[in-house]
């Protein structure tokens, strides 16, 4: 499994195709994120990240994204 940091700029796939945008904090313990728990541990984090075209704020876990340079 690939790790991320803080400032990494990844993208991943969503309903509208391609996005990127970079990590912004990560999860190692469960969170309330609009509206529903998600279960983070140190082993499977989650991150949030900005995107670049918008302010939109996602949260994947790693195995969805890909770091781009």
């Amino acid at each position: 499994m690939t790790t991320f940091a803080i400032g990494d700029h990844v993208r991943w796939n969503s309903e509208a195709g391609y996005v990127t945008g970079v990590i912004t904090k990560k999860h190692t313990k469960d969170v309330e994120y609009k509206g529903h728990m998600r279960r983070c541990t140190e082993k499977e984090p989650q991150y949030e990240i900005k995107s670049d075209k918008t302010d939109h704020v996602a949260m994947h876990k790693p195995d969805v994204l890909s770091k781009i340079k």
